[in-house]
């Protein structure tokens, strides 16, 4: 009796559920828009109208740039520091290597001292001189020239090479020697250095007055000397004249008969 009691239920009350469920459906469809929600894209006319507008409004004024820099450099200016970016360190009278600075015009204090133009030289090659030297660019390159060709062969390796030169004159107005009288000597003329020692990397010395006739050390003295003629116009050392047995003298005179060397 229940089996039959549910079907009569069913077959009465599903009819009337479809009957709900169109109803709904048709009201959803009766309140759904009459057009799509995306926009509607702008006419071709529009666009160029706008655009016509905006052509017609007048150009924002344009400010000038202002540098810092001044428009005018100094007289100079632009010389000077391409001077400065060409010239290598270590740079004097045109000579690489060659240490120390210009010092211009020197004026002697006797008729015939002096030079038009000096440098105050520290080191040649390397080389630092115990005191800077007051020289011509003719006699640094000279200077130079001896270490390079002369002095660093003749010494060689011994106590791992050369590290300093002991320069006992440079500079100085004076006559030759020192005689009241004599010639402006060449070291008047800053054309002369006068050399006392050699000093080795490992800090032993090659002393003109203590080892020149000393075994290696005086061999190798004797030959650095021998190197120099040529290269300066003058070169002095012990049993020259008398004068010179504690160091060794070199200048850029210039004789008739050539190298004066002794």
């Amino acid at each position: 009796m229940r089996g039959l009691a549910t079907r009569v239920v069913t077959r009465r009350v599903l009819p009337v559920l479809l009957t709900g469920l169109l109803a709904t459906s048709a009201s959803a469809s009766s309140m759904a828009p009459e057009t799509s929600l995306r926009p509607v894209a702008r006419s071709v006319g529009v666009f160029l109208s706008s655009m016509s507008r905006a052509q017609l409004l007048p150009p924002l004024p344009l400010r000038p740039l202002r540098s810092p820099r001044p428009t005018v450099r100094p007289e100079g200016f632009v010389t000077k520091i391409m001077a400065q970016r060409e010239k290598p360190r270590g740079q004097l009278c045109g000579l690489v290597g060659v240490e120390g600075e210009e010092i211009g015009p020197v004026a002697g204090r006797i008729a015939g001292c002096g030079t038009d133009r000096a440098v105050r030289v520290s080191a040649v090659s390397g080389v630092q001189l115990s005191q800077r030297a007051v020289l011509t660019c003719g006699t640094a390159r000279a200077l130079q020239s001896w270490v390079d060709t002369g002095l660093r062969p003749a010494v060689g390796k011994m106590g791992g090479g050369i590290a300093g030169l002991r320069v006992a004159a440079h500079y100085s107005c004076r006559t030759r020697n020192n005689r009241p009288g004599a010639r402006i000597s060449e070291h008047g003329k800053a054309k002369a250095i006068d050399i006392s020692e050699i000093v080795l990397v490992n800090g032993d010395t090659l002393n003109v007055l203590r080892d020149w006739r000393r075994g290696r050390k005086g061999r190798a003295l004797q030959r650095a000397h021998g190197a120099a003629c040529g290269i300066f116009g003058t070169t002095l050392g012990p049993g020259s004249d008398g004068y010179h047995e504690d160091h060794l003298h070199y200048d850029t005179a210039r004789h008739r008969g050539g190298a004066y060397c002794r």
